[in-house]
């Protein structure tokens, strides 16, 4: 029986492993392995998302944790290397752009094993991004090019990469928010903060560009704290955004405006009932320009580029940078029902997992070396 071995690290590869390994396993003889590095180890930024997703438990646990890029690279890169001589995987799954994803990159290719980059061709031409240098290398190394959206495959075409690589098989995270969409619906996490539906604004905040810099993260609570006077706005507060509000004494932002309010991060399921209902959202996050685009609500993204530039041309994001004064304007145009409207984009119909379940099942039953004769 051929192998899989698919990587997760980070609360966003969850989202998108959840619907290839439930599809593989409906659709396909290949045997799945599943290896958590442990790069988020915080229960609620890791754990819970796995019952959440219906994702089994991970096979092996590397216990990673924090440390500097080169530092978590490198101890996943060791500990990667041990797990795939011992298994010998017929193929590697990585998916997105974090440390995780780029050291399983670099350890199959030295390996020769099959690498496979889920999320493939994403581009934010800012090198000052590490996630943009971890997207470069594994687009290199890939054997198989797995692309969201179109704009994803010119990109790849433009850097010379073959056009027998590039797959486009569509959005596999929104696979997981249509999914789930139902059941989160259920829960009573609105009743449980006191809110109404579309009477509340999201932010979310982790980026190290905009939280390590006391200047730039004063600056965005001071936005959101604007927002917070017209309307509720409910922040899950990421570790390491809690941290250095902490230290940098940012913290009266929440105490002069009872409408700002910080949370524990959340669950899977919770956190698409807060997202799906609200009236805006402010974030720093990546994968939240796609849920937003696919739900329909107005999103600002405090960044002044985005790898996701088909969620500003045809979804409801808008890149607002970090200056106050701007995210403030578009952030009352939004509220007075100015905010973007956007569409759909192609494939991105809950049926990504289904297009890479079947593109696996093709390329493992050819012989290596013949990806030439794999279609999409």
């Amino acid at each position: 029986m051929k192998k899989v071995i698919h990587i997760v690290g980070a609360r966003p590869n969850f989202m998108k492993v959840a619907p290839i390994h439930r599809a593989i396993a409906a659709r396909t003889p290949l045997q799945q392995i599943l290896i958590h590095t442990g790069q988020h180890y915080d229960v609620k930024m890791s754990d819970v998302f796995f019952s959440d997703l219906g994702l089994p438990a991970p096979d092996v646990h590397l216990g990673i944790g924090s440390g500097s890029h080169a530092q978590q690279t490198a101890r996943t890169m060791v500990e990667l290397e041990k797990v795939f001589l011992e298994h010998k995987p017929d193929l590697v799954s990585v998916v997105g752009d974090v440390n995780s994803t780029v050291a399983a990159a670099l350890v199959s290719s030295k390996l020769a094993i099959p690498l496979a980059h889920v999320e493939a061709g994403l581009r934010s031409y800012s090198r000052h991004q590490p996630e943009e240098i971890n997207r470069v290398v594994t687009d290199r190394l890939a054997d198989l090019l797995l692309t969201p959206s179109r704009d994803a495959d010119a990109n790849l075409l433009k850097e010379g990469l073959e056009p027998d690589r590039i797959h486009f098989v569509g959005n596999v995270m929104i696979d997981s928010l249509l999914a789930s969409k139902e059941r989160a619906e259920q829960l009573p996490v609105l009743k449980s903060l006191g809110l109404a539906p579309h009477g509340y604004a999201v932010c979310t905040l982790h980026r190290p560009s905009n939280v390590d810099d006391p200047r730039v993260l004063g600056g965005l609570l001071s936005a959101i704290a604007h927002v917070a006077s017209r309307i509720p706005v409910v922040f899950p507060v990421h570790p390491r955004t809690r941290k250095m509000i902490s230290e940098q004494g940012l913290g009266s932002a929440f105490e002069r405006n009872p409408n700002l309010r910080p949370v524990d991060p959340m669950g899977y399921l919770e956190f698409l009932v807060l997202t799906s209902q609200a009236r805006l959202i402010l974030t720093d996050s990546g994968g939240l320009q796609e849920e937003t685009t696919a739900l329909g609500v107005p999103c600002l993204t405090l960044r002044e580029q985005t790898e996701r530039p088909i969620t500003v041309e045809e979804g409801t994001n808008e890149v607002v940078g970090t200056d106050p004064d701007r995210i403030r304007e578009a952030a009352d145009r939004a509220l007075n029902g100015q905010g973007k409207k956007g569409r759909v984009p192609e494939y991105w119909d809950g049926r990504s997992g289904e297009r890479i379940a079947d593109l696996f099942a093709r390329f493992l039953s050819v012989e290596q070396g013949s990806l030439r004769a794999v279609s999409a």
